[in-house]
């Protein structure tokens, strides 16, 4: 093999073990990684340690996303079964309402994922609680706000052209999930607190049991005690604040979290404005995604016939939604490691672990992909029993599959981008692709042509492949080991607890 360099060598009789890989540490794997040359035979084991601390993190982070969005689609099932007016107003309030107010947590809660994520990579674990109660007081200023947006949403549904009936039913619906708004901005912090920890088992945990807990309460109060959508809309915030309670008990009670977590600060109020750019940024560029697809919903019930058109594309983006659940559960895997890995200071690890969750990831599509086309009416038969319904949905679903494929890459790469602390410039690249590219052929395909709504479909498809093509260059192009010499300098800039590890939007 030639001349090997010390550090290079004394890593050969390890990485010769199949046994005694994966207790290989992340420094002793960058060491390696910084080699000019690593010989072939050693790749597949190379990958099958990075996959390993992948699933490890993603396995429970694709439970607590699926369940936690399992919750909302179970609530519009029952609503379904309701009748169809009610199927479109929990559809036009769980898209243009709640959607929007998820996306902006879940958005704000993308910077905690960033700072604490570098922070603990970093060992600086006292900050970490600061950060946690820091981004609930900014996430409970965003949940007052959204509340009048709650309350109002008839009108609001109206002026954007949607019809009483479904207007009056999604405003019933949308009040009723008021109170979910501040479990949301108490509950997505604290989950990114924890799985910036790398504690994710017992998030999995709590989302499996609430959901199962949520399935009956949502049978009991719409078929035996029959108390419509305002009841599924009441049961689905008490379900969330289940969620909230027994992650608030995990994090004060567990001595996992004895170091990061010492108590409430008053440091959480202080020193807010850099934070809040970050999460500003951070909010942007996932509502901006969020929304590009939602807003898609929202248009199709402008079409001709806006009853058929919703049920169809709203029953076919809970099943896409399914797909980007997953993804995002991977997503958040990916955010941890990269960030953990920054924080560190192992750039070569980063990278590689990039290329190892992408090529998962469009594996993994392809398989769900075919599923799609293969079960396209029993899949439909779930939500409806309108042949008219189950038509509509049959026809939209190779675009279906389509998208469900380009899910393999993008939010992976969103993932990438929170973990590095890139939002502001990925909230620029969604603006641009999503909003000024995407958006308008839709609306073109969809009411000037005789498409309709799978028009409107294919825009959302284009967005999405401009969009990934952007974050596959960005990501090509970037130096690692300036990324690293950025969280190191992050983390040195200021003395002050709590702010050490956030980095500039």
């Amino acid at each position: 093999m030639g001349s090997v360099e010390p550090q290079y060598q004394s890593l050969l009789p390890t990485l010769d073990s199949h046994t005694r890989i994966t207790h290989l540490s992340s420094q002793a794997i960058e060491e390696f990684l910084q080699q000019r040359t690593v010989p072939l035979r050693w790749w597949p084991r190379l990958v099958a340690w990075e996959s390993r601390l992948l699933w490890l993190l993603s396995w429970a982070s694709i439970i607590v996303s699926l369940f936690n969005f399992m919750l909302s689609f179970v609530t519009q099932m029952f609503s379904g079964h309701l009748g169809a007016v009610e199927l479109a107003g929990a559809s036009i309030a769980n898209v243009g309402i709640q959607g929007l107010a998820y996306g902006i947590m879940l958005g704000m809660a993308s910077a905690v994922q960033t700072a604490c994520g570098q922070a603990y990579g970093a060992k600086r674990y006292s900050a970490m609680g600061v950060i946690c109660q820091r981004a609930i007081v900014l996430h409970l200023g965003a949940a007052v706000l959204l509340t009048f947006l709650y309350w109002f949403s008839g009108s609001v549904f109206v002026a954007m052209g949607q019809s009483t009936a479904i207007a009056e039913q999604g405003q019933i619906f949308a009040r009723g999930l008021i109170p979910q708004i501040y479990a949301f901005a108490i509950c997505c912090p604290l989950q990114r607190f924890l799985q910036a920890q790398n504690i994710v088992n017992p998030l999995a945990c709590n989302a499996v049991g609430v959901f199962f807990v949520h399935v009956f309460l949502s049978w009991l109060v719409i078929y035996k005690l029959d108390y419509g959508l305002l009841g599924a809309a009441l049961t689905l915030s008490l379900s969330w604040w289940l969620l909230v309670i027994l992650n608030g008990l995990y994090i004060v009670l567990s001595p996992k979290c004895k170091e990061t977590w010492t108590g409430l600060s008053i440091s959480a109020f202080q020193d807010i404005w850099p934070y809040f750019k970050l999460t500003a940024a951070s909010a942007v560029m996932l509502c901006l995604e969020i929304w590009y697809n939602q807003g898609m919903v929202l248009i199709s019930g402008l079409l001709p016939n806006p009853t058929i058109s919703l049920d169809s594309i709203s029953v076919c983006m809970n099943y896409w939604n399914w797909d980007i659940e997953f993804m995002l559960g991977l997503a958040a895997a990916t955010s941890v490691r990269v960030s953990n890995e920054l924080g560190a200071g192992h750039p070569k690890v980063a990278k590689f672990s990039v290329i190892v969750v992408n090529g998962t990831a469009i594996i993994i599509s392809t398989i769900f992909s075919v599923i799609v086309l293969c079960f396209r009416v029993e899949l439909s038969k779930l939500f409806t029993s309108d042949s008219e319904v189950i038509e509509a949905i049959s026809n939209l679903t190779p675009l279906l599959a389509i998208s469900v494929f380009l899910n393999g890459v993008q939010p992976i790469l969103s993932g990438v981008a929170i973990g590095s602390g890139w939002q502001a410039v990925v909230a620029y690249v969604n603006l641009v692709t999503y909003y000024i590219i995407g958006l308008p052929i839709g609306c073109v395909l969809g009411f000037k042509t005789n498409l309709g709504v799978a028009g409107i479909w294919w825009g959302i498809i284009i967005g999405v492949v401009f969009q990934t093509l952007t974050l596959i260059i960005l990501t090509s192009r970037t130096n690692w080991d300036a990324e690293v010499e950025k969280a190191a300098r992050r983390l040195n800039e200021s003395a002050r607890e709590g702010l050490e590890s956030l980095p500039n939007p």
